[in-house]
């Protein structure tokens, strides 16, 4: 069963294709959206196989939404230009609709998502859920900005927004530290106090409560609250007495 979403600005056009997916027993619908911000950020959530996307959206076209989860997971372009196929495909697009949709060529380009996914034995291939990075809103309306979480050295909570600092730059967004804390992968991060997450990669010291950083002048407070669990993380690290 392919997991799919509609991202669509006008809701006739969800409609039809929602109509359309009802129709293609292969097919599982698991959203439909008008704003594409929104489709991204479920994407960032849970896997997703495919998506019946417009190209012409106020906030964000389609082939920028395609850029930016870079080819994670698979698109059908749905729009009313043909002028857009040649970038479409580049952007490797599973296929390309025009509008108005005719049921048959829909399910024409549903088959070719499914013939795509499946592997040499014929089995389902599903989405892989991407580890590896996020994207995040920024300060500019319908701006998202990726963000490598191995170019991650602290993240700083302050209220209603976390500020997340790499080598090269320092991104604040709308979001509550503890979501951020859920999301990256718990190998490689800590929290070490009620305001801040750490990379353990990027430490390059501790110096009493304070936690230094490789490259960076910038240090970040170890609460007492989560020393004992700092500690207990680094212990197979430490050599001498601990103090």
């Amino acid at each position: 069963m392919i997991s799919c979403l509609i991202v669509d600005d006008e809701q006739g056009a969800i409609d039809i294709l929602q109509a359309f997916v009802g129709k293609t027993p292969f097919l599982n619908l698991i959203g439909s959206f008008t704003n594409p911000i929104e489709a991204m950020a479920l994407v960032q959530r849970q896997p997703v196989d495919l998506i019946f996307l417009d190209i012409h959206m106020p906030q964000l076209s389609g082939m920028a939404f395609m850029r930016l989860i870079q080819g994670k997971t698979k698109v059908i372009i749905t729009t009313a230009y043909s002028e857009f196929a040649v970038e479409g495909f580049e952007l490797e697009a599973i296929d390309y609709l025009l509008k108005p949709i005719a049921f048959e060529r829909f399910l024409k380009a549903a088959q070719k998502a499914l013939n795509a996914s499946l592997e040499p034995s014929g089995r389902w291939k599903p989405a892989e859920k991407a580890d590896d990075y996020i994207f995040v809103k920024t300060e500019s309306k319908g701006k998202m900005t990726k963000v490598n979480f191995d170019e991650i050295v602290f993240v700083e909570g302050m209220k209603n927004y976390v500020s997340i600092n790499t080598h090269e730059d320092r991104i604040v967004t709308l979001l509550n530290i503890k979501d951020l804390e859920d999301r990256l992968p718990t190998k490689k991060f800590m929290r070490v106090h009620k305001s801040y997450i750490v990379s353990m990669d990027k430490i390059r010291a501790l110096d009493g409560n304070q936690i230094l950083f490789k490259d960076m002048k910038a240090y970040v407070p170890l609460g007492e609250t989560y020393r004992n669990a700092f500690f207990d993380a680094l212990q197979e690290k430490v050599m001498g007495g601990r103090k």
